[in-house]
């Protein structure tokens, strides 16, 4: 009996794992376009830290979130770091507009429900996905991200590179 609990646990963490790895490897050859038009492909962010967040105007944790995400963007974009926003489940184009204007929003915004492939969805907002300058699929982070917590995420990145690059 024990071994079976045991089993169906490998199997359904494997499972996740596998799902996991198909959204990030189909969203890295997926291309979606920003409210200015101008089109992105995760992998033209290779060699950057890439983040991508995914929000609603409708989500009090994403507002929570957006002026840090702000804040972290503004203060790293020139250090090899990019943030792309994913609005979902919004009213309008323009209520979006309204939004990202409103918080000051200085990242690309997507339009997520209105892509010409649909976006992989989470399954709880907001949702940040942080891919590795090399190209995969680095950490999920589901609820509200702050730019400490995003820092730090990134320093204990580097050293980790560091540690793994001296004992080769």
């Amino acid at each position: 009996m024990k071994h079976n609990i045991y089993r169906q646990w490998i199997m359904g963490l494997l499972g996740l794992l596998c799902v996991t790895s198909l959204m990030a490897e189909s969203s890295a050859t997926l291309v979606m376009q920003d409210m200015a038009g101008k089109s992105h492909q995760l992998s033209q962010y290779k060699g950057r830290w890439l983040v991508v967040n995914y929000w609603a105007p409708w989500c009090p944790p994403c507002l929570e979130e957006m002026p840090e995400l702000v804040a972290f963007y503004d203060e790293h974009r020139q250090q090899n770091v990019m943030v792309l926003g994913v609005a979902v489940q919004y009213k309008s184009e323009k209520s979006v507009k309204d939004f990202a204007e409103d918080m000051l929003i200085s990242y690309p915004v997507i339009l997520g429900d209105a892509q010409k492939q649909p976006l992989p969805q989470p399954e709880v907002l907001p949702t940040t996905y942080i891919y590795h300058p090399d190209g995969r699929l680095y950490k999920v982070k589901r609820g509200a991200v702050s730019k400490h917590w995003l820092e730090q995420l990134l320093r204990d990145a580097a050293l980790a590179d560091i540690k793994a690059v001296k004992t080769r």
